[in-house]
């Protein structure tokens, strides 16, 4: 009988070090924001998104490209860019077509993390994209380690949900022997019913509330509206 794959899950980019990552897929998890937008602005058309660690990055790789440069810095628009980390600002009326640069406070940061440490493939997770991530998975058949950018490496609860989703949905398939998928899965399944409740009352929730932003997050929960797989590829974002 073949062996089954494993799958872990990374609950802070800070614990990424614990894992090997070399001969696994990983799926960089940052439900608000930056993979829900990644997964926003490629199903909406995007060419391309171009991940970027630095502001200044974005912004030079942006105007050499004559591309989109967003992200934020603390839940608001970077100073020196021109738009902002949100799923909605990217309907395919704007977005399709073009290029845009990225750079966020966690996601970003993890997604080079697990590049540097040497990951087999990446690629990028929210509940916009739920199945179309747990497809591919299931379909590879790898290791899987599911990282979570969480914030400032401290655990959130958004990015725990939704690697416990992805773990409900695949677990049949994966050898888990892993304490952080088992309690992702038990905080999932437990607060599905009242899902968008039981945001309200998470820190990044508050957070990002204060700045107006409550509906970018009832769209970063809601499952499937983006049902598009970006896959890291010699520097940039694509949709498989």
């Amino acid at each position: 009988m073949q062996q089954q794959p494993t799958l872990f899950t990374c609950l802070s980019p800070s614990l990424l070090h614990l894992y090997d990552v070399k001969d696994a897929i990983v799926v960089v998890i940052d439900v608000f924001r930056a993979t829900s937008t990644i997964a926003a602005a490629l199903y909406h058309g995007a060419e391309k998104v171009i991940p970027v660690e630095t502001v200044s990055g974005a912004i030079e790789i942006g105007e050499e490209l004559g591309a989109i440069t967003a992200g934020e810095r603390d839940g608001r628009i970077a100073p020196g860019l021109k738009h902002g980390n949100s799923p909605l600002e990217y309907p395919r009326t704007f977005i399709e077509g073009k290029t845009l640069v990225l750079t966020t406070t966690n996601g970003t940061r993890l997604l080079h993390m697990a590049l540097k440490m040497g990951a087999t493939e990446v690629i990028t997770g929210a509940f916009a994209n739920l199945d179309a991530v747990c497809a591919h998975l299931l379909s590879e058949g790898k290791n899987v380690v599911l990282g979570c950018a969480a914030w400032k490496d401290r655990v959130n609860m958004e990015d725990t949900q939704f690697a416990g989703a992805v773990v409900a949905r695949v677990r049949e398939h994966f050898t888990i022997h892993c304490d952080a998928s088992l309690a992702a899965e038990h905080l999932y399944t437990h607060t599905r019913p009242y899902a968008w409740e039981f945001t309200q009352k998470t820190t990044h929730y508050h957070r990002l509330a204060a700045y107006g932003l409550e509906k970018d997050m009832e769209w970063c929960m809601t499952e499937n509206l983006a049902p598009v797989l970006p896959v890291y590829r010699d520097g940039i974002l694509v949709a498989e």
